[in-house]
């Protein structure tokens, strides 16, 4: 049987924040990431360790000249690991000594901006964001300091909605509490999500409406905009919305943007191959590089959340 090597895992964006008297509050300069991983990759394992639910330890490693992190969660002694053998179908049990530990590995990124970090688990075990957040804290990296990790949140584009002389494409998503707002709307959107909540009691529905290409549809895009605009205090509060919208260029043809109308979290999907056509592990190495992609594809909008200005 053949074995694939490489899963899609998802790249969160999480910014770190310092809490003073209570409260969360954005460092307006650059931490020094670079020195302190540099300092960490000389540091013996006790100091880049913190005992707390579980063991966490850090680990710097260097990529294309570029320092990253490694967060370890070391698996408790009292874990059952086994090993198969899926030629022979042989197991072999794991023993823990106690001066090794079998570990869950996550990657994190430190990015040149906002204090900005993308992390990737590598599995379900893997430390979280909340585990890179105590450990920063456990292990003292910025003496003095108390340090937070809030998810990065995409800004609302609704306001794009003003400018725009058509949309092409409309999803929306609204859970069943926010019908009530629709009542009175007498638009085509809110009239087919309101009968549909009329039809089904309190559902979530998402529907999705696309107006193809060509001039002959040109009103269908401005109807299908007027109506978008006509609900848009509700699609702000809603699960999902984005649009494709449409705008008009004097100097040429028209041009169309997606624009996502509701706050969320920056995240992103990506493949990361485990082994090379030789069958070494670059799963580590692989990881990075998602991550970078991640954050190269999506800098505008992590830079505008978390006010670092442009690239």
């Amino acid at each position: 049987m053949a074995t694939l090597n490489h899963k899609e895992r998802t790249v969160g964006f999480f910014e770190v924040v310092v809490v003073k008297e209570g409260e969360a509050r954005r460092i307006p300069e650059l931490m020094d990431w670079d020195g302190t991983l540099a300092a960490l990759a000389q540091a013996p394992v006790g100091a880049r360790s913190h005992e707390g639910e579980h063991r966490i330890v850090g680990t710097t490693i260097t990529h294309n000249m570029e320092d990253h992190l490694l967060l370890h969660r070391v698996k408790d002694a009292g874990e059952w690991l086994s090993v198969i053998n899926f030629d022979t179908g042989d197991l072999r049990e794991l023993e823990q000594s106690a001066h090794e530990g079998y570990l869950d590995t996550s990657v994190v990124c430190f990015l040149p901006f906002g204090n900005v970090v993308g992390i990737m688990q590598g599995g379900v075990s893997a430390p979280s964001h909340k585990a890179l957040e105590t450990w920063l804290n456990g292990i003292e990296m910025f003496p003095g300091t108390h340090l937070q990790l809030r998810p990065v949140v995409a800004h609302s584009e609704i306001e794009k909605l003003k400018t725009a002389v058509g949309a092409s494409r409309v999803e929306v998503k609204v859970m069943g509490n926010k019908m009530g707002a629709l009542q009175d709307r007498p638009g085509g959107l809110a009239r087919l999500l309101r009968v549909a909540g009329d039809a089904y009691g309190e559902i979530s529905v998402t529907m999705v409406i696309s107006v193809p290409r060509g001039k002959e549809l040109r009103e269908h895009r401005e109807h299908l905009l007027a109506d978008l605009d006509e609900i848009s205090d509700v699609v702000t509060g809603a699960e999902r919305a984005r649009a494709r919208l449409v705008y008009s260029d004097p100097s040429g043809p028209e041009q169309t943007r997606l624009v996502e109308l509701v706050e969320h979290s920056i995240t992103a999907k990506k493949r990361v191959p485990a082994t090379d056509a030789e069958g070494n592990s670059i799963r580590i190495m692989s990881a990075v590089d998602a991550i970078l992609a991640a954050a190269a594809e999506h800098e505008d909008a992590l830079r505008l959340a978390v006010d670092a200005g442009q690239s």
